[in-house]
């Protein structure tokens, strides 16, 4: 039997001890890879949190010295991806209440002025990477971020991921080329 079928026992105080000594430590990652997941501070603080509420509750699986980062991104992505899946099957909800509230407020009467829309124009120049990289389906930002921006292995990630080493490269490979071809003219008139 695999030392996983046999969780460990951790007292409430030791328990304590490791989320904040290990667990804790990794969550502004935690939030900027909630984020580029979600493109939403709102559901990336949701999946952060939710991420943390299931460590702890789990804490008895993971064993302490291993790599709590990849432990909590496994958890963080996991979360994730079912939570998309429920999403997607879910129709949209429109809460009429909200909707009422803003036609009724001051704010429905406000104008766009022209330099608002400057504004964010000027926001979204340079971005371009990070837009680019925005445009990729999730499978292979995810391989980016891990790897480009979080710095893990290919094993830590196929551990995260669930899915084959080999996998990991070949999806890494693809999502590079994606960017690379998606920031092409980008580059060119930035004269690379």
């Amino acid at each position: 039997m695999a030392d996983n079928d046999h969780p460990q026992r951790y007292s409430e105080q030791k328990k304590v001890q490791i989320f904040d000594g290990e667990f804790l430590p990794h969550i502004d990652a935690m939030y900027n890879f909630a984020y580029r997941l979600t493109f939403d501070e709102d559901d990336a603080k949701d999946l952060v949190q939710e991420t943390y509420l299931k460590a702890f509750r789990f804490i008895n699986s993971f064993e302490e010295g291993t790599n709590a980062k990849a432990w909590l991104f496994r958890i963080l992505k996991n979360s994730f991806i079912n939570d998309y899946r429920k999403k997607s099957k879910e129709p949209n909800k429109v809460d009429y209440n909200e909707v009422e509230t803003y036609y009724n407020s001051e704010d429905a009467n406000a104008e766009i002025t022209p330099d608002l829309r400057v504004e964010a124009l000027q926001d979204m120049i340079g971005d371009e990477v990070t837009n680019a990289l925005n445009s990729l389906a999730v499978d292979f930002r995810t391989v980016i971020i891990l790897c480009d921006l979080e710095g893990f292995t290919y094993e830590e990630m196929a551990k995260i991921l669930d899915i084959p080493i080999g996998t990991v490269r070949s999806r890494l490979h693809r999502a590079r080329n994606l960017l690379k071809d998606k920031l092409k003219s980008y580059a060119q008139s930035m004269g690379y």
